[in-house]
């Protein structure tokens, strides 16, 4: 045992010591307790503890195989010396999940963050699956600033639809708008749900899930090649036994996340992000991801530093393949490699190499998935780009890669919603005053408005311009889009209408200039009509949540978390995380209490 008689532990002993190391009733009921699970007396002889941050659920499909990839990592860290024990989190379910699993990402991140504090722990394996899991997980390892690397779950095998290959995400929006449209029959359409999700993983195209496992890799959280292996591939274990394997050498290098992150790590997740045509919804996970680590990243940063990347990837919905695809023909590391000098090759990654070393001998199988940069699916420009105007002065983003060209200069007549619930129940009208030239826009979907700032951007077109042929509109709101969507999309405005945000002042008849060249978002409004709206609006407060068991339906009634959450939730332009939880509060070990 690694302590001294009056039960101190010994200077450089290891944190889980602070628990199985010590002499006389502490020790002994830490000890003790764990036999019960048949261990032997070896776990406690000083060997790397190492926990398995597992958010496995029935409730979350995309996770709902981690607890096979959990058994892969434990055989890892048997196999190096150390003491696998697994735990489990809150899991955040996308597809179920109401009102938002963005709602409820902080939270888990709070449950990772004190978990890792609060237990003898030497390092952890964070098993992660979907869109807020993965990023929620490594905000929680961020702050605790423990030996930490990432395991993701890899995605579905391709979906295939009559023939073809479909994925999941952006064929459900293209699907559903041709069956309101009257094109595609009710038993096409129900036929249709059982192809796009074919196995265990997450989403197959480009959304969040996806971009997220790839930006893990991009900041060096995970091992080289294993963000885009589908979850149903063997290697999928091969590289869950590795990261095992590798964590417990972290914990003998002593390589935390504030030795691994930097200013450049991020850097390269931006332009990574660019290169592979991800999900807006990176732009929030990172910026609350930076603000954990302490790194300095702004929502200004993601259009600086995409501004001179090209389009590489050739996936849904920016483009063609899907994320199997993606794997075979070279996976991130082909990508990270053609990018070249656009990256800091010298950045830190939790391997012990830097990211250049870790990809320098990729290979590019396939040149129609993963472009050169000398013939890119798209030329620099088609980023996330940042707008700024009368009407998102703290910014908002739009996806250029996933919109229409001809509607990035747009002017337009809004047609304004205050909640979307207000917009489903007018879409399908033949009444509804649009045409293909209006603005639609869907306020209080913001962090605090709605709350949780739900998937909500990519509006349905209404059903009298689906009929007529229109697939594209200009819309905006102060929510989120799924990162599987498309369209000409104005996401993220800040200020949030139900924080005071001049969205909260737009009217159904203004007009509306979008030009996104220009980087910019106005409502052309005197200014003196806005005061005198802004004098006569009252104060502003978040819509009342819809009636109870109503589809749809937000948190309940004002109290619990959703009261905690609307009272301290930061803006889209700074990451939507707690204003409590930035930085890191290290893994000091907790107070005894025995």
């Amino acid at each position: 045992m690694n302590h001294d008689d009056d039960g101190a532990v010994r200077a450089g002993a290891r944190r889980s010591a602070a628990w199985f190391g010590l002499d006389g009733k502490l020790g002994f009921v830490h000890r003790s307790k764990m036999y019960n699970q048949g261990y032997s007396s070896s776990i406690f002889d000083g060997r790397p503890v190492i926990g398995i941050c597992n958010s496995w659920s029935d409730l979350a499909p995309c996770n709902a195989h981690l607890r096979q990839v959990a058994e892969s990592v434990k055989r890892g860290v048997l196999m190096a010396g150390g003491v696998p024990l697994e735990f489990p989190t809150i899991s955040l379910g996308e597809t179920l999940m109401r009102p938002s699993a963005m709602l409820f990402r902080n939270l888990m991140a709070m449950d990772v963050e004190e978990t890792l504090r609060a237990n003898p722990l030497d390092g952890v394996v964070l098993l992660g699956g979907c869109d807020k899991t993965v990023p929620a997980q490594l905000m929680g390892a961020f702050s605790a600033d423990l030996p930490a690397i990432m395991v993701t779950g890899g995605p579905m095998l391709n979906g295939k639809f009559r023939g073809r290959d479909a994925g999941s995400g952006t064929h459900v929006w293209r699907f559903s708008e041709e069956f309101r449209a009257g094109r595609m029959s009710r038993a096409d359409f129900s036929a249709a749900e059982a192809c796009l999700s074919r196995s265990a993983g997450h989403c197959t195209t480009m959304g969040t899930a996806s971009t997220m496992a790839c930006l893990a890799e991009a900041l060096g959280m995970s091992l080289p090649g294993s963000a885009a292996v589908p979850a149903v591939d063997a290697r999928r274990h091969n590289i869950a036994e590795r990261a095992g394997g590798r964590i417990v050498e972290m914990v003998e290098e002593g390589l935390t996340p504030s030795a691994v992150l930097d200013r450049r790590s991020f850097e390269n997740a931006v332009r990574v992000n660019a290169a592979i045509g991800g999900s807006t919804n990176a732009v929030v996970h990172l910026l609350a991801m930076a603000g954990r680590a302490e790194v300095d990243l702004s929502l200004d940063d993601f259009d600086t530093l995409g501004a001179d990347v090209p389009l590489l990837v050739d996936l849904l919905p920016s483009g063609r393949f899907l994320m199997e695809d993606l794997a075979y023909a070279g996976g991130l590391p082909a990508v990270i490699r053609e990018l070249g000098d656009l990256l800091h090759t010298g950045a830190a990654t939790v391997t012990g190499r830097t990211l250049g070393e870790n990809n320098a001998g990729a290979e590019n199988w396939n040149p129609e998935v993963i472009r050169s940069r000398t013939a890119p699916l798209r030329e620099p420009g088609g980023h996330t780009a940042v707008l700024r105007g009368n009407l998102a002065p703290d910014g908002a983003v739009i996806k250029v890669s996933a919109a229409s060209p001809e509607l990035l200069r747009h002017t337009g007549t809004a047609l304004v919603f205050d909640t979307i619930e207000e917009y489903h129940a007018a879409a399908d009208s033949p009444d509804l005053p649009v045409d293909a030239s209006t603005v639609l826009v869907v306020r209080n979907a913001g962090p605090a408005g709605y709350p949780g700032m739900p998937e909500i951007g990519n509006l349905a077109i209404p059903k009298k311009l689906l009929d007529a042929g229109v697939r594209d509109m200009v819309r905006i709101t102060d929510g989120r889009m799924s990162g599987t969507s498309y369209g000409t999309v104005v996401l993220h405005v800040a200020p949030e209408a139900a924080a005071g945000g001049p969205l909260a002042l737009l009217r159904s008849g203004d007009r509306v200039v979008l030009d996104v060249p220009g980087r910019r978002i106005d409502m052309d409004v005197p200014e003196e009509e806005l005061a005198r709206r802004r004098a006569g609006a009252g104060p502003l407060a978040p819509p009342a949540p819809a009636a109870a068991g109503a589809a749809g339906a937000r948190a309940g009634a004002e109290g619990g978390y959703a009261w905690l959450y609307r009272r301290h939730v930061r803006q889209a332009d700074t990451g939507v995380d707690f204003d409590f939880l930035i930085g890191r509060r290290g893994h000091a070990v907790p107070r005894r209490h025995l």
